[in-house]
Parts: structure tokens; sequence; C-alpha cells
């Protein structure tokens, strides 16, 4: 396909794209019948028909991709009327381009069109949560400093800080924390919430927020007296969980977070020469 009727054909396929109040894209099904190439809206509602099965099997809601809706146009009179539209996602325009015939040139285009798109969505939502996770170890381990800080300044000593610490573990998980890095294949030189998804870390972090705060307040002074609230709080954290379907020790293992923030700070300094390379 020659690069003139590339940019041609993406300049209408972003020319008609539109937004719903929350920021969604969406094209309606009748501006897409023409960009890609049907003549006849019964032809094109075959082709509708075929994506919402392909949807339905992928276990997605229908309804989330393809939402009917009414459209007024105006007749050759002057008056109008309403006919049958559809609201399509990036999703559904790929998943109707799928079923199309790939020889027509319009076909063949947005199968390409949407298939990247719907990856650049892929990959910017990837990010966001590895950005997010990293941003959750980050927290826990200022939040563990705290504690480590409260404890000396509450006790005098904070020599046993990773025995409390563990003790909060074996609350959480219902395992030690060795047992747990077992369990998830974690070296056992390695902190075993590097491994951890972002709901993890953020629930050890708020429990341990909790053991701060009550040893404060409470004038918690004995190791055995903040340890036995870590444990209180991991226990309640656990529950909380629990009670919404989520089993700590049962979640996998997510890819090591030394490696997610190396993977971030590379493609930032890509996406700092590109800019630079923009400005000259």
């Amino acid at each position: 396909m020659e690069t003139q009727i590339i940019k041609s054909l993406t300049k209408n396929f972003e020319s008609f794209v539109n937004k719903t109040e929350n920021g969604i894209e969406f094209w309606f099904a009748r501006d897409l019948q023409h960009l890609l190439g049907y003549d006849k809206w019964d032809n094109f509602m075959n082709a509708i028909t075929k994506a919402k099965i392909v949807c339905e099997i992928a276990g997605n809601e229908i309804l989330d991709h393809f939402a009917s809706v009414g459209k007024m146009v105006k007749l050759g009179s002057g008056s109008e009327r309403e006919i049958e539209d559809i609201m399509l996602t990036r999703y559904a325009c790929y998943l109707i381009a799928q079923n199309g015939d790939p020889r027509k040139e319009e076909i063949a285009f947005a199968q390409t069109y949407f298939a990247v798109q719907t990856r650049k969505l892929e990959i910017i939502e990837k990010r966001i949560q590895d950005f997010e996770r990293l941003s959750a170890r980050h927290k826990l381990t200022e939040t563990e400093k705290e504690l480590s800080s409260v404890i000396f300044q509450q006790t005098g000593s904070d020599r046993n800080f990773g025995i409390i610490r563990s003790k909060g573990d074996r609350a959480l998980f219902g395992y030690t924390t060795q047992e747990m890095k077992n369990k998830l294949g974690v070296s056992k030189s390695r902190a075993l919430a590097d491994f951890q998804p972002t709901i993890i870390l953020k629930a050890k972090d708020f429990a341990t927020e909790i053991t701060i705060f009550n040893t404060k307040e409470k004038l918690l002074n004995t190791e055995d007296q903040i340890s036995d609230e870590h444990v209180i709080n991991n226990q309640s954290v656990r529950h909380t969980l629990i009670g919404r379907g989520i089993y700590p020790e049962s979640l996998p293992a997510e890819e090591d977070i030394k490696k997610v923030e190396r993977k971030l700070k590379s493609d930032e300094k890509k996406s700092l020469k590109k800019a630079d390379k923009l400005k000259k």
C-alpha cells in the first residue's frame, strides 16, 4: 500500500473519531461503514454481528464495546428521521475489520490501524500499571524506614525490626517471609516485596502506617508491644482482603521491580531524546 494512500486513510479514520464525557474514544457505525467501503448497511451489520460473537467469546461485555444509539438525519425534503446507529470502541472496530475482506484496501488498512492503536493503548496501560507498582514499592520502603525509626525512638533499639516485619508477613499471608519466597520462587537474598503486586504492596504499607500511628499514639515502648500491634494490623488487612475475595498468599509473583524500574528509566530517556530531536 502506497505511503500517500496510508496517510490519506489514516486522516480519514482519525477525522471520524469521537469521545465520550469520560474520554473514551469511539466511532459511529454509520461512519465506519463508509470508511470500510460497505455500500449497504445490512451487509455491514453482518460484519458487526460476527464481531459481537467474537467479543463475547473473548469474555468481554458486548454492551461495553457496541452501544446502540439513535441518530437524527436530514432527508431530502428537509425533514428529519431517526436511524439506528452504534457507538463502537476501538476494540469493536478492530473486531469488525478482522471480519472484513482483506483484499479490500480499506479493510486491509483498518485491520492494521486498529490493531496498532489497540496495542498502543495496551502499552500505555501497562506503563501506568508499572509506574503505580513502582511508586507503591518506594512508598512501602519509606514507610518501613519510618517504622524502624519509630521503633528505635520508642524502645532504644531497632535491631529486631526485621523480626517484627516478618511477624507482620506471617499475619498477612499465613506463611513466614521465607515460606512466601519459596512459594513464589524468590531468591533468599531478595526482598519479597520486590516481586509482589501493587495491591499487596499497598496492603502492607497500610498495615505498617497503622502500626506507626498506634505505636506513637499508645506510647508502645517494648518490642513485644509493637510486634503485637503490627500482627493485629496485618491480620485486619488480611481479613479485609479475604472479605473481597483476595487471598494474599495465592497471588502470583510479579516481574522483578528492579527490572521494571530500569525499563521505565530507559523509556524515559528514549522519550527525552525523541523530544530533543523534535525541538531541533
